[in-house]
């Protein structure tokens, strides 16, 4: 009595096997492009570089550079929101960064959501 579904022998057909050998080699460039860009650095720099910020691609804060003059003990609140300011655009930066290696990696894909 013939086996019902599945494939002969239990072996994926070749299409089959070739597309799952393409999916695992995406997987692993994806991985490493991923780690590569988790250690690049971001930098942003605003009020005329008064303030200047730095952040990984795994969008972790790694320095923050104050100009002397930035620091007015009187407008606390400036400096605030210029720290505020590049750090945001830091994050943003990093943010673009992997969205356009995402772009690269599924070529355009609609992948509905995927956590990537």
């Amino acid at each position: 009595m013939a086996k019902r579904g599945g494939f002969p022998g239990g072996q994926m057909p070749g299409n089959m096997n070739n597309l799952m050998k393409q999916a695992q080699r995406m997987q692993r460039q994806m991985e490493e492009n991923q780690k590569e860009l988790e250690t690049k650095e971001f930098t942003a720099t605003v009020g005329g570089g008064a303030v200047s910020v730095t952040a990984t691609g795994a969008k972790e804060i790694t320095k923050v550079v104050l100009d002397k003059e930035a620091v007015d003990p009187d407008d606390v609140e400036t400096l605030q929101d210029m720290i505020l300011a590049a750090v945001n655009d830091a994050l943003r930066q990093a943010e673009e960064a992997n969205g356009e290696l995402m772009g690269k990696m599924t070529g355009g894909m609609n992948l509905g959501g995927l956590p990537f």
